[in-house]
């Protein structure tokens, strides 16, 4: 099991019998320039909201490959919008839990707002847990703190990616307060660095993370992790 980082919150989970492709921001963003978004043919796009920095290069993707895109309800009605037949989209919400052929993803809370890039309502924010291999991962999205975290502290959850770039989302200090609530130790940082508002100090939240006596990787654009 495997994860490439492409950028803001962009990563690629390589699975169990599928790929899955989260909030695809990538042409658009300066830093990651090297990558080729046609050389992405994943199984599955599932998008935690539809701001523009989450789904800029989503239509692109799904046309080169036919992956199902997997999103809120009212997000996914926005897919369908861009020419996206109904049979290649799942729209579900909070509580549900899709089987796919990686194994099971489940929607669960995110504090944050949501709007299309056309300006048009797209429902609510949204995180995703996923089981597959054995092994359980949690996909914040964009979120701020919130006590709702304390919910999957049971989930047994081996690996979060977690935003920690702040102004937007939770910072470096309150995703180590997440990492309680959820009971993780194994965290992957995303939604930082892409521009100003977002930079931080990478080495003081590695510090701080350690202190904590938690892992953080801060992977470079194009890197791949291995899931252990």
């Amino acid at each position: 099991m495997k994860a490439i980082y492409y950028g803001h919150s962009s990563v690629l989970l390589k699975l169990e019998g599928a790929t899955v492709l989260f909030d695809p921001f990538i042409s658009p963003n300066p830093k990651a320039a090297h990558i080729d978004i046609s050389s992405l043919k994943p199984n599955y796009i599932v998008l935690s909201h539809a701001h523009e920095d989450h789904v800029a290069d989503m239509v692109a993707i799904q046309k080169n490959s036919g992956a199902t895109v997997m999103a809120i309800v009212e997000t996914a009605m926005w897919v369908n919008r861009q020419d996206i037949p109904e049979s290649e989209i799942i729209p579900f919400n909070f509580g549900g839990t899709v089987q796919a052929d990686f194994g099971t993803i489940k929607m669960v809370y995110a504090l944050h707002t949501n709007a299309a890039p056309d300006g048009q309502y797209a429902g609510v924010p949204a995180g995703y847990v996923l089981k597959s291999g054995g092994k359980t991962l949690y996909y914040a999205g964009d979120t701020a703190l919130t006590i709702e975290m304390k919910l999957l502290e049971n989930a047994g959850i081996d690996w979060a990616f977690l935003p920690i770039g702040g102004h937007f989302t939770m910072d470096v200090d309150d995703a180590i307060t997440a990492c309680r609530f959820i009971n993780c130790r194994h965290v992957v940082g995303i939604h930082y660095d892409t521009f100003p508002p977002i930079t931080i100090d990478r080495d003081t939240a590695k510090k701080k993370f350690a202190d904590a006596g938690l892992d953080l990787h801060l992977l470079e654009i194009g890197e791949e992790l291995t899931l252990l």
